[in-house]
């Protein structure tokens, strides 16, 4: 009798392994979640409680009035507006949707996780570029795409790395792609960068048929617990991504609070200023106990424990459990000795750095 078996692969995918020990019910302070600290928007909470009372009927196929909340958000055509349950459902769908057996999906080391699993669960082989000193390295993927490759995924900035490539780099990377690989930017960090060399990607989507961007509520708009992701893309890519999606794959009080959220400008910008007040505070703090921290954009850092023989990154968790708080380890990004520490609220920030400093003082 044979033996019932998954699709080949689906073992090389990593289940995710959340960071707080299941079964504890503790008060933890959980900084290993990229999550807002000022919580949801005002406006998408009262928006989530006034669809209460519609949760009886099906979510609009057609995610009409989110995708006009986003469009006048960011000044987009509705059109090319498609939306999923969390930005990593919307990644699942462009592998659903372009790549299975015998294609190849670009991406780059210590890049986002989703990416791995997505292409995988799909039948693609996986292909990653190095990167140098944790950032994207433009070159290498361009080497490394060829005539098996139908998909290019960049996280910029990346998770968990924190770091970004400018506009120049981006529109480098999609000259150098061939045409028919679909160049696929993840902009879920996107609210939080304001440099004068960065951009989302959306010019790139509007003037090329062969590019697409992905957000997300999760971060900035503090919606992570509704999955809540959106690409914008062009119509022949919509199209694609619409046929494979779920007909209504985002909730009615997902729809309706995530619409809310984009017209809160004042709460966007009170996010922005909590981060940037405590991201460059807690980077400075880290630094004067002997931590490398890689200059981060994102509302986290990338903190490298120092070496040690007496000490490692395990201790300095087991520690930081003891004090009930809870950070992200990342020895699955092929950094061992690394540590992912969300931006918290005054408080949490300041009982890490205490922690912290009993630890590696």
């Amino acid at each position: 009798m044979e033996l019932l078996l998954p699709r080949p692969g689906l073992g090389q995918i990593k289940p995710y392994r959340p960071a707080q020990p299941l079964g504890e019910e503790r008060p933890w302070i959980d900084l290993s979640l990229t999550v807002n600290p000022l919580g949801p928007s005002p406006k998408a909470l009262a928006a989530y409680r006034n669809a209460a009372g519609q949760i009886h009927r099906y979510p609009d196929s057609r995610q009409e009035s989110l995708r006009r909340a986003i469009a006048r958000r960011y000044d987009l055509d509705a059109a090319r507006i498609v939306c999923a349950d969390g930005s990593d459902a919307m990644i699942q769908l462009f592998c659903q949707a372009y790549a299975g057996p015998g294609d190849e999906v670009l991406c780059h080391e210590h890049g986002y996780q989703g990416f791995l699993k997505a292409i995988r669960v799909s039948g693609a082989t996986p292909v990653v570029a190095k990167e140098r000193d944790m950032v994207v390295d433009v070159d290498a993927m361009i080497e490394r795409a060829g005539e098996r490759t139908k998909i290019c995924f960049l996280a910029n900035p990346n998770n968990p790395t924190g770091t970004y490539i400018p506009l120049e780099a981006v529109q480098r990377l999609r000259a150098g792609l061939p045409p028919h690989v679909l160049l696929v930017l993840d902009a879920a960090y996107a609210e939080f960068v304001r440099r004068n060399n960065y951009d989302c990607g959306v010019e790139l989507v509007e003037n090329t048929d062969n590019t697409a961007m992905v957000r997300t509520f999760s971060k900035i708009y503090g919606l992570a617990g509704l999955r809540v992701g959106w690409a914008y893309a062009p119509p022949a890519v919509v199209d694609a991504l619409n046929h494979v999606r779920g007909a209504f794959n985002v909730s009615v009080p997902a729809q309706a609070a995530a619409a809310a959220a984009v017209t809160d400008l004042a709460h966007e910008e009170a996010t922005y200023a909590h981060n940037s007040q405590w991201l460059p505070w807690l980077t400075h703090e880290l630094e004067q106990l002997g931590v490398r921290v890689y200059p981060s954009v994102c509302n986290f850092i990338l903190a490298r424990i120092p070496a040690d023989p007496s000490l490692g990154v395990q201790q300095v968790m087991d520690h930081l459990a003891q004090c009930n708080i809870l950070v992200r380890p990342s020895q699955d990004y092929g950094l061992p000795d690394c540590l992912r520490i969300t931006v918290g609220s005054e408080e949490e920030n300041r009982a890490l750095v205490r922690a912290l400093a009993e630890i590696l003082a």
